[in-house]
């Protein structure tokens, strides 16, 4: 890095993810960081966003600001314009500004560009006749989507998020595209943000009225947890590493269900509640999730197992 200060504006910084990349980037005397959220700076006026940035002259811009009401986009039609101007309009907005005074931009999308049905690799060597050879005996595939894999949305959300990684590529060459895929951490800074789904299925778990019926989890949905505070350092690696602009997956380990999720966080936290599997027909919503959708990072080293971030997180 270089010796004087690289100036970074992270923009989304009271969200779950933009307070930890606020924190990791703060401890390091080699930046300078702003920090920007709604009251500073509304990333859906192309205009002001130019003014605004183009005065700030950063080096880096971390775009943390996200539309992420998955149902809610999906039934109304208002919410889903409005899910496009965050995440699909406002990231080429602050490509073309990042590309006009050199910045690099660093946007995140997520696993729900994908349609939930990767490709299952076979071994070397198969000629897809089984009964001819061995080769499958001892291969254990590794199943997901690569990063450069044919994004394929199945709901409106996933459709804006794969906008915004589109828009960002069309309009800077200085970019890196993360994905990561159910964030949790630490709640956001912000009146009537998102809940992580640990939170949530703890509140439900401790509930008196559950501690006799118990509490019925979707054993579907195969996908990775993010642990936003691993999340932000990683980003940081990638940044300092000067590593080549492009999309990149960020996933803590051990892929599961939101049941097997929920076994795991009971066991820790020492919740006593029952956990029931059912199907996704139990808790209808109105925006399609893609059955399998977990994210092979093939480019970095390796996040630690979601188990043993969320044991820290609940530590803390």
């Amino acid at each position: 890095m270089e010796n004087k200060k690289n100036k970074i504006l992270i923009i989304g910084a009271k969200g779950m993810l933009g307070q930890e990349l606020v924190k990791v980037f703060k401890k390091d005397r080699d930046f300078e960081v702003l920090a920007w959220d709604k009251e500073e700076i509304d990333i859906t006026k192309p205009k002001e966003i130019e003014t605004k940035i183009k005065k700030l002259k950063p080096k880096f811009i971390i775009n943390s600001a996200a539309y992420n009401a998955v149902d809610k986009c999906e039934e109304d039609a208002k919410e889903f314009i409005l899910a496009k101007k965050i995440n699909g309009i406002a990231p080429a907005n602050l490509a073309k500004v990042a590309a006009k005074i050199g910045a690099t931009l660093v946007h995140y999308s997520t696993d729900y560009v994908f349609d939930g049905f990767p490709e299952i690799p076979e071994p070397t060597g198969c000629a897809g006749a089984c009964g001819s050879c061995h080769l499958h005996e001892s291969f254990v595939p590794q199943i997901g989507f690569k990063e450069n894999d044919k994004p394929i949305p199945i709901n409106k959300y996933g459709k804006s998020k794969l906008l915004g990684e589109v828009n960002v590529k069309k309009n800077t060459k200085k970019y890196y595209i993360i994905r990561p895929s159910k964030i949790f951490g630490k709640p956001a800074q912000i009146e009537g943000a998102k809940r992580s789904f640990f939170d949530v299925m703890l509140e439900a778990g401790k509930n008196p009225k559950n501690k006799k019926s118990g509490v019925k989890v979707v054993d579907e949905e195969m996908s990775c947890f993010t642990y936003a505070p691993d999340l932000a350092k990683k980003t940081k690696e990638i940044i300092e590493a000067n590593k080549p602009f492009g999309i990149y997956h960020i996933v803590n380990g051990e892929p599961c269900t939101w049941y097997e999720a929920v076994l795991e966080l009971y066991q820790q936290a020492k919740v006593k509640t029952k956990v029931i599997p059912v199907g996704s027909e139990e808790f209808p919503r109105p925006a399609k999730r893609p059955a399998y959708s977990v994210l092979l990072n093939t480019k970095l080293n390796p996040l630690r197992s979601y188990k043993e971030a969320l044991k820290e997180y609940l530590k803390k």
